[in-house]
């Protein structure tokens, strides 16, 4: 068997859409799991792709995900073609809703710097958002919709990917890395559970768990697990078109019935329990969105690890060591970042220059900062 080109530490979507991209362009790849293929973060997220809806203002990082965005319809259409899995790609819309005056407030400064921008978003008062969405709570004072957020069901996705990923020629391995091999001054393969596998470059896209691989650079705390908690729903018809939101969650509904409500944010470690506290807070927010809610059927309840750094901001392109790339800490935003963060890992490992500059997404932007 000749040597992979590339060796990808992670199956998740990252792992995957980067390795079907390689494989495009005619790169040998090894993907490397510990588990099943896109089994944690990738398979526990909710699907969301609301770039605006989750925007804090403009930037590179907004520009980034509008960017990865506007790949999804053609990656939908893509993965079927290869697959027959259909992804559940819905251009769905989200409506974010305020229930206080400080809610509303700041929507209205959200919709004002957005449409600025020429994105589309628009306020909503209550009565209106509930003539978009009637089992909108009644006390919801106001709502942004953002037409142009969408949704994913990230489970197909997952399936999708490993399986288009097999498909084009790509190899699955599993076993523990245990770190980056580096000679004479460049990463040349990985050690998989005390034997080294060589390559020509090594990408780590191992999400909560990047931070863990030796030979890295990275400090073990770069990138760090926020823990997710995750509920869902069974209704007989959808009970929202669109996905809501407020300031405290979220209820994304797929067209089966199923609605997924979520998430907490905690730095519990990598512990994956669901806790009563938790599933008493996600409960809350979705009453209150919905109150309907009340009477559904509670079917599923799951948590996962979201890939968290300091500044909330992924670390993409080249590592400290020639051969060395990373592409991890997407923290809420890897389903939605899994394309673009594909097309531009791939331009840099066969040499092309970057469609987006990288510079603000640097592994060593943290140790970089001045004090103070």
């Amino acid at each position: 068997m000749s040597l992979p080109d590339v060796i990808i530490v992670g199956g998740g979507v990252m792992g995957c859409g980067l390795a079907l991209r390689l494989r495009q362009a005619g790169v040998n790849v090894t993907v490397l799991e510990r588990s099943i293929p896109g089994a944690e973060a990738s398979s526990a997220a909710a699907g969301i792709l609301a770039p605006q809806m989750e925007s804090d203002g403009p930037g590179p990082f907004l520009d980034l995900c509008l960017r990865s965005r506007a790949l999804y319809g053609g990656l939908a259409t893509e993965l079927r073609e290869l697959t027959g899995v259909d992804i559940a790609y819905l251009p769905c819309g989200v409506l974010k809703a305020g229930f206080t005056e400080s809610e509303l407030h700041h929507l209205e400064a959200t919709a004002a710097w957005q449409r600025a921008l020429g994105l589309r978003a628009e306020l909503l008062d209550g009565k209106q958002a509930r003539e978009l969405e009637p089992k909108l709570s009644p006390e919801a004072l106001a709502a942004v919709h953002f037409p142009d957020d969408h949704q994913v069901d990230n489970r197909l996705l997952v399936r999708a990917l490993s399986m288009a990923v097999a498909r084009v020629g790509a190899t699955f391995r599993s076993g523990y890395v245990r770190g980056v091999v580096e000679e004479n001054g460049r990463a040349v393969g990985v050690d998989l559970d005390g034997d080294v596998l060589r390559a020509g470059a090594v990408v780590v896209a191992a999400g909560s768990w990047s931070g863990l691989v030796q030979g890295t650079a990275m400090s073990p705390h770069a990138v760090r697990p926020a823990r997710g908690q995750m509920l869902q729903f069974q209704t007989r018809l959808p009970v929202a078109s669109r996905i809501l939101t407020s300031e405290k969650g979220y209820l994304v509904p797929r067209t089966d019935g199923r609605l997924i409500a979520g998430s907490t944010m905690e730095f519990a470690g990598f512990d994956k329990q669901v806790t009563a506290e938790g599933v008493s807070r996600i409960l809350a927010m979705a009453l209150e969105l919905c109150p309907e809610l009340g009477q559904a059927p509670l079917t599923e309840m799951w948590a996962g690890f979201r890939p968290y750094t300091e500044d909330r901001l992924p670390i993409l392109g080249p590592g400290p060591l020639p051969g060395l790339f990373l592409a991890t800490g997407h923290f809420r935003n890897g389903i939605l970042l899994a394309p673009i963060t594909a097309k531009l890992i791939t331009q840099c490992i066969i040499g092309d220059r970057p469609s987006v500059d990288l510079s603000p997404f640097r592994y060593d932007r943290f140790s970089a900062r001045a004090p103070g």
